[in-house]
């Protein structure tokens, strides 16, 4: 049964973590980009302002304001708290601490949670999840999925994420997956087995980006 990401971390994360772990050229952010599994993160809220055009998908947009705040507040500390207890996992370059990375994290979610309202109302904040999307065919250049396919490999079938796939890529040219890692912060299991069911009629690649939070998180997979 598809998971909803509402349900396992709420967690936002600022446009310029976006642009570094998709590579996003300014030519990039000059087409239409579908965040897939967006959650409370501000690339939508940043972009748009800067006059991008980003529409964000996920089941957390079910939900009010005053909800999805009230999901962060229950959560968001114990999130931290694994971040400092496993701080010898990620690189601490962009960002300097654990106690920078909580001020960014809260950031993100307090520019989402400003943005929220007005973006409902201009549907770019769309509730649904995957595999089955609500918007027309190529309706979109890019489609985004971070932090969500691949990383849940151990939750998510290899079946699920062929089909997640497909449908991204029926709304939109081309797919964008980041990270590779699972979330044991292993190469997913279904990276090889995807390359090859998409190779024979897509171009498929994996692009290393000069992002890198996560030791290893480094590369994002791309299907055209």
């Amino acid at each position: 049964m598809p998971i909803k990401l509402s349900e396992i971390i709420p967690l936002g994360r600022r446009a310029d973590e976006y642009i570094g772990m998709f590579g996003l050229s300014e030519q990039d952010l000059r087409r239409k980009i579908l965040d897939c599994g967006g959650g409370p993160s501000s690339f939508n809220a940043e972009m748009n302002a800067l006059g991008s055009h980003v529409a964000s998908v996920d089941p957390l947009y079910e939900f009010s304001k005053e909800e999805i705040q009230a999901k962060i507040d229950a959560t968001f500390d114990d999130i931290m708290a694994q971040a400092e207890k496993n701080r010898e996992s990620y690189v601490w370059e962009a960002i300097k601490s654990p106690a920078e990375l909580r001020k960014r994290r809260k950031s993100a979610m307090e520019i989402f949670l400003e943005d929220y309202e007005r973006g409902r109302r201009e549907k770019r904040y769309i509730p649904g999840e995957l595999p089955h999307l609500s918007f027309k065919d190529k309706e979109f250049d890019i489609a985004l999925s971070s932090h969500f396919l691949l990383l849940f490999s151990h939750i998510l079938s290899l079946d699920f994420h062929i089909e997640a796939i497909f449908e991204m890529l029926r709304v939109a040219s081309e797919v964008r997956i980041f990270p590779l890692q699972d979330f044991n912060v292993a190469k997913s299991p279904y990276v090889d087995a995807i390359i090859e069911k998409f190779s024979d009629k897509h171009d498929v690649d994996i692009v290393r980006v000069g992002y890198e939070f996560q030791k290893g998180s480094n590369e994002y997979l791309r299907i055209r």
